[in-house]
């Protein structure tokens, strides 16, 4: 089991921003490809953002496409979200995922999660 530690979070007010980063605790864990997945109260946990490490190609989800940016060092296995004009409907627990053979696109390819961070957007 390769655990993923999560940090940054918190409340920030509409239109602000925020960062996460997330990096796998095991050294010798070689991943495919890493991202985010968030969950709101009552709705389903769903796609934010992915990122390839072999090329480096991202994938986003529509609903914050131009306003997330991932990023990553390949070498440490972290990545790190910037989240920037953030909405109401940003407001969830968002969850660092990592996959060894697939692109973290959806929940069948994720192998491991963080155990996930506040995202609060005050209005």
């Amino acid at each position: 089991q390769v655990q993923l530690v999560e940090s940054g979070g918190g409340l920030v007010q509409a239109g602000g921003s925020l960062r996460l980063s997330c990096a796998a605790a095991e050294r010798s864990f070689s991943a495919y490809s890493m991202g985010w997945f968030r969950q709101a109260p009552g709705k389903e946990r769903e796609f934010v953002v992915g990122i390839r490490f072999s090329d480096s190609k991202t994938y986003y989800a529509d609903s914050v496409k131009g306003r997330f940016t991932i990023t990553s060092d390949n070498a440490r296995n972290t990545v790190s979200l910037q989240m920037k004009s953030l909405r109401s409907d940003d407001m969830a627990v968002y969850y660092c995922v990592a996959s060894r053979f697939g692109a973290v696109l959806s929940r069948a390819n994720v192998d491991y999660w963080g155990q996930g961070t506040q995202v609060s957007v005050s209005s």
